[in-house]
């Protein structure tokens, strides 16, 4: 009984921690106001292998109605028709350029040697780095950059809208990208705080004041590092910069991975990078992501099994557990009405959970194997060594 209450107490605050983020989570209007004498931004796109995504990506890009931005693309030594897409933007939009890729060194991580040599050959006050899978509305510089100016932040970035496709990415990703985030993360605390606190960074979308960004060192400061979004909203803090992240939801879409396989390599990666902050903040998280999101469910099946027993203590728990539920439910419906979860994942939300706890445990299991992480045909053996 005293289990149950506590994980039902669990459940209220989690749904208090949605309310609270929900409510103060800022996201960048489509009317907001151009800035005074528009600062030049630098929108710089890492490309490898994206030749089916680029030209959407550059031409959302082109469509701003900002009035003084580049566009720069790094064609990170891919292997299909990427750069040749790209060359031809550039024969006809002067805005675009196009930078070939380095070989990529020792101790680097590609994406961040890929946005390390973007970041040499920007001009901009603000540097805007996107993922070549993200396609923006015509107001995303504009009215982020509103908010980065208005409040003084050094990094802006946030929740874009995950395109998903098949069954398992529309019963998975709506779990981990908005519903664990929100349910778990005190946004609305960290931003309201005096002080510069960290905050969630998602590496699709990054916005620099680039002052902030050379104070701390560029990529090259998190330049080993395969989730270099998490690092680098810590050493932004370390360095005295503010942070915000914002419901990017409406400003920009994307589509991270095509399939089971891509899905459960970019599932990985992000563990990898919690288990690289703090091993036991992996094994906190499939605790409570067993405990407070899975075993009620499990329970739920139990219980009626348990018919042999008679008395109080099993009709009391069973009404607990069904409150258990019911507060998920209701979770499951605020977040997936703000940012448009697919029903499949609200009806196998058990499923989902029960999925991204096995994939902690296959890749524990992959790291003592030493298998690492394959993500844009690169294998990364740890959290700082390539293959």
């Amino acid at each position: 009984m005293l289990y149950q209450i506590l994980v039902l107490t669990g459940l209220i605050l989690c749904y208090i921690n949605i309310i609270l983020n929900l409510m103060l989570l800022k996201r960048p209007l489509r009317g907001a106001p151009c800035p005074d004498n528009p600062p030049m931004v630098s929108v710089l796109i890492p490309a490898r292998n994206e030749q089916n995504n680029i030209e959407q990506c550059i031409s959302s890009v082109l469509k701003q109605d900002y009035p003084n931005f580049e566009v720069i693309v790094l064609d990170d030594n891919s292997e299909d028709r990427t750069a040749e897409i790209v060359d031809k933007i550039v024969k006809v939009d002067d805005r675009v350029r196009l930078i070939k890729g380095r070989p990529l060194p020792g101790g680097w991580a590609g994406k961040c040697f890929a946005c390390h040599q973007l970041s040499q050959k920007a001009a901009g006050q603000w540097l805007l780095f996107i993922d070549a899978d993200t396609v923006s509305q015509t107001h995303m510089i504009r009215s982020t950059l509103g908010i980065a100016a208005k409040g003084d932040i050094a990094l802006l970035s946030g929740l874009p809208q995950q395109k998903v496709s098949g069954l398992t990415q529309k019963i998975v990703i709506p779990i981990l990208f908005y519903f664990l985030i929100m349910s778990w993360f005190p946004l609305w605390l960290l931003h309201s705080s005096k002080k510069p606190r960290p905050t969630l960074a998602i590496g699709q979308f990054l916005l620099f004041k680039r002052d902030d960004y050379m104070r701390i060192g560029g990529h090259e400061v998190v330049k080993s590092r395969i989730m270099e979004d998490v690092w680098f909203g810590i050493e932004m803090i370390r360095g005295g910069g503010r942070t915000l992240s914002v419901d990017l939801s409406s400003t920009i879409t994307t589509k991270m991975y095509n399939d089971l396989g891509s899905m459960t390599e970019g599932c990985l990666k992000w563990f990898y990078s919690v288990a690289a902050i703090s091993p036991l903040s992996l094994v906190g998280f499939v605790l409570a992501a067993y405990i407070f999101f899975l075993a009620p469910f499990y329970w739920a099946y139990v219980i009626p099994l348990s018919s042999l027993l008679s008395g109080n203590i099993i009709i009391d728990a069973g009404m607990l557990i069904v409150l258990q539920i019911a507060v998920i439910v209701l979770m499951r419906i605020t977040v997936d009405w703000r940012f448009g979860g697919s029903k499949l994942s609200f009806i196998f939300h058990p499923l989902g959970t029960a999925f991204l706890i096995l994939t902690v445990f296959y890749g524990m299991a992959r790291r003592a194997l030493g298998a690492g992480v394959m993500w844009k045909d690169r294998v990364y053996q740890s959290i700082s060594h390539i293959k």
